[in-house]
């Protein structure tokens, strides 16, 4: 029996979610959360084969984050996003925070228990859109063409930076996410130097662009 948790901030998401594993004979939904601080918390408890997981769970903690503190500490269960996002960005984040797994949520219910079968199997499933997207990337590394600059900000310059761009304070910040003042300011002056950004509009202007203010 393939053991499987459920993190996303929509209760009728992971209704919807659990009807359909739990149609499948070798499936079962061990427990559900609501946010990425409320996932870790789950898998740490459960111990699932696989966690199915939403990249946007506002206003908790996202699951961009909780997918690479997840994967550190909890190896043994293997994360597959389930989410409506379709741009490479997220895509490339989760594949660096160790997910192994990517499903939009318009996928079929026979390609979410295929993918699940797949990744407790030890292979690792990426929706057919995005591998187009991923090959594009792969050709245009040259530098020429998409830009790519955000690959080489870590999971946490790039949670600073959605929060910074939402007009978030250093101190509102380090009281969301558990961080002290200073390392906060530290990831700012890392993140600007980064991506060449000399005033918060530019880093503002930069998230519009590439999405990243719905997380």
């Amino acid at each position: 029996m393939i053991r499987i948790a459920l993190a996303d901030d929509h209760e009728i998401v992971r209704s919807g979610l659990k009807m359909l594993i739990e149609s499948a004979p070798d499936m079962k939904v061990v427990g559900e959360a609501a946010d990425g601080e409320q996932a870790y918390e789950l898998v740490a408890r459960e111990k699932p084969d696989i966690l199915l997981m939403d990249i946007s769970m506002p206003p908790g903690q996202s699951g961009l984050v909780a997918c690479g503190r997840i994967t550190q500490d909890h190896p043994n269960t293997r994360i597959i996003v389930v989410t409506m996002f379709a741009e490479p960005e997220y895509l490339y984040f989760t594949l660096q925070g160790g997910a192994a797994g990517y499903l939009l949520k318009n996928s079929s219910s026979e390609e979410l228990v295929s993918a699940i079968r797949m990744v407790q199997g030890g292979g690792t499933y990426i929706h057919p859109k995005m591998v187009e997207s991923l090959t594009r990337q792969l050709f245009s590394s040259s530098g020429e063409g998409e830009d790519v600059s955000y690959k080489q900000l870590t999971t946490r310059e790039l949670e600073i930076l959605q929060l910074l761009a939402k007009g978030h304070t250093n101190k509102e910040i380090s009281e969301k996410i558990y961080l002290s003042i200073k390392t906060v300011e530290a990831h700012r002056s890392k993140i600007y130097a980064k991506l060449g950004f000399k005033t918060r509009a530019d880093l503002v202007a930069y998230a519009i662009r590439h999405k990243l203010l719905d997380l």
